[in-house]
């Protein structure tokens, strides 16, 4: 089971534990491409995939795609700025 983490570039709290211990954690730029950068996490075979509430305000369609799978996991965390 891999596991990711995805949160805004400009968010420095969100996730700074995991980021910390070598996890897996991306950041983007653009939160328009939010649903772009889910796809390329799932191509790359996250099967969890934990983004802060912040990006997840800017995914409605893959949310909800994958609300309906068992193959891939979409938790939604709230940022620390929350």
């Amino acid at each position: 089971m891999a596991i990711s983490w995805l949160k805004f570039s400009k968010d420095n709290k969100s996730f700074k534990i995991f980021k910390g211990l070598g996890m897996d954690v991306y950041e983007i730029d653009d939160l328009e491409k939010t649903d772009e950068k889910i796809r390329e996490l799932v191509k790359q075979k996250y099967s969890t995939i934990v983004i802060s509430n912040e990006v997840a305000s800017f995914s409605g369609d893959i949310i909800k795609k994958y609300s309906k799978t068992d193959d891939v996991n979409i938790i939604i965390a709230p940022g620390k700025n929350n």
